[in-house]
């Protein structure tokens, strides 16, 4: 015997199928400090849960002419675990290293008077 579907349950089958094709295609999210802390030579920060990396090494940047602007943030750990990295915490900078604005898509940690810029790691 041959069972037909009420419009009710063929509508909630279509909408279980769409979650769970719908769910394959979303993706993590942003980066987060264990994606780079794999690398010994990483060099991060996190700040309003967003990971910022130093781009000292990029050329774009290294042309870039900015403004240093306002203190936005100012690092209060050090730590190399991705355990508990938190906001604030580096794997590089020295505690209490305080972190600018510019007016430019980077920011700015002023460490023994040389500028180290860094960028936000945002999922594209």
């Amino acid at each position: 015997m041959k069972k037909s579907f009420s419009l009710k349950e063929k509508f909630l089958l279509l909408l279980c199928l769409s979650l769970v094709v719908l769910s394959g295609c979303v993706t993590n999210g942003n980066p987060a400090p264990k994606d780079f802390l794999k690398d010994s030579k990483a060099d991060i920060f996190v700040l309003d849960d967003i990971v910022y990396s130093n781009v000292e090494n990029i050329d774009w940047v290294k042309e870039l002419d900015y403004t240093i602007g306002e203190k936005i943030a100012v690092i209060t750990k050090q730590t190399n675990k991705a355990k508990g990295f938190e906001n604030g915490t580096s794997n590089k900078l020295p505690v209490g290293t305080i972190i600018y604005e510019t007016d430019t898509p980077i920011e700015i940690a002023i460490v023994d008077g040389k500028e180290i810029p860094y960028l936000k790691m945002l999922e594209g």
